[in-house]
């Protein structure tokens, strides 16, 4: 990342950009569209590799509507289902996790399904008119790795991952992200649009009034940006203190995730990543927020710290020195965030200006547009 031209965030043109409109955070009928148009077509991230490391080891991930059985097959290779039985539609599993055997057998009629989705028995076949198992596997549903992350696409036709995210490839590899282990996991639900969430990570225009306890590590005024554009947006911020870190401390607090130089290792990098990953890049740990839509005035937040393995056993490690600043700050924001989504439902909101400050806020809104198909007005 050191090689990346990087601009200071004021220097990026907002466009003369506005916020969006009302209906687009308040709207029933518009967060169904969303899902339509945007989020369905969408990479999503889901969760870790690890978590189902082990053939037979499976999650489902429930998608507005939609359940995702994520399992690893006998051979070892990841692979995603819709969790429905292609007899009658039951639903194969409804435990959240676990593992499974060597098939997966639906529980009403006994058809039976090998864990790469083939249709491999069924009860009085002879019974069914010109029926053959191979046209019946489970239907599939689109599933790729990124650095240790899952991500699932609900469209029957997605973009390629590497086109429709091509800003990841090759990025952050000093990291070893898929190395890391979570050690901490915290989960949120917030009463706002996620699109605001998205607007807020995006800038640090706020952090002087709202994070105190951050701008003492971290000025609030040091954002530079390599990605100002597109589906991948951000940058660094620098640490203030010499071999410090971003923990309630002001210390390293875990072993350092890669071979980084000094110039690295005072900086902090944030990455929001299209439509519901941001991504936070220390050189002693990851903090990864996962989004996840519910409706238009509510968002649920999986937030995970992420370690090198030996921190879990290193004298003098300490991950909830990270972990209790970061919650204080998320806090902050989620607070600030249903406070804004509750002043947007006024009858007198309109959109405001943007400030050079929040310059990939309005990237966002530019990207999301696109990927809606709208033409709404975003300058006066």
């Amino acid at each position: 990342m050191s090689a990346a031209t990087f601009l200071p965030t004021a220097a990026v043109s907002t466009q003369g950009q506005r916020t969006l409109p009302q209906t687009m955070y308040t709207s029933e009928e518009h967060f169904e569209r969303e899902w339509d148009l945007v989020l369905g077509r969408s990479w999503l991230l889901v969760m870790r590799e690890a978590e189902v490391g082990k053939p037979g080891d499976f999650r489902v991930v429930e998608l507005h509507g939609e359940s995702i059985l994520v399992v690893r097959d006998q051979a070892g290779t990841l692979r995603a289902f819709f969790n429905l039985c292609r007899h009658r539609g039951t639903r194969l599993c409804d435990a959240s996790s676990g593992k499974l055997g060597p098939l997966i057998q639906c529980p009403y009629h006994a058809w039976t399904y090998g864990l790469d989705g083939r249709l491999v028995a069924v009860p009085d076949a002879k019974e069914i008119e010109g029926f053959d198992k191979a046209d019946f596997p489970l239907h599939p549903c689109a599933l790729e790795t990124w650095q240790g992350f899952v991500f699932v696409n609900l469209a029957r036709e997605p973009e390629p991952f590497a086109s429709a995210l091509a800003p990841l490839v090759g990025k952050f590899d000093a990291y070893n992200l898929p190395s890391l282990v979570p050690l901490r996991r915290v989960e949120y639900d917030v009463k706002a649009n996620w699109k605001l969430l998205h607007q807020n990570y995006s800038e640090c225009y706020h952090c002087a009034p709202l994070h105190p306890a951050l701008v003492k590590l971290s000025p609030a005024t040091s954002g530079e940006n390599d990605l100002v554009e597109g589906p991948v947006l951000g940058g660094f911020m620098v640490i203030t203190d010499e071999g410090g870190s971003l923990s309630r401390s002001g210390k390293t607090c875990g072993v350092p995730v890669g071979d980084l130089d000094a110039a690295e290792r005072q900086r902090v990098y944030y990455y929001a990543i299209f439509p519901n990953m941001l991504l936070s890049l220390h050189h002693d740990y990851v903090m990864v927020h996962t989004l996840q839509p519910l409706a238009p005035n509510r968002t649920k937040i999986t937030c995970e710290f992420l370690f090198h393995p030996e921190t879990a056993t290193r004298q003098g490690a300490d991950p909830d020195d990270a972990v209790s600043l970061w919650d204080q700050v998320n806090r902050e924001d989620w607070g600030i965030c249903e406070r804004t989504h509750a002043g947007i439902t006024s009858s007198r909101y309109e959109p405001g200006p943007y400030s050079r400050r929040e310059s990939l806020s309005a990237a966002f809104d530019r990207w999301y547009l696109k990927a809606l198909g709208s033409t709404a007005a975003m300058t006066p």
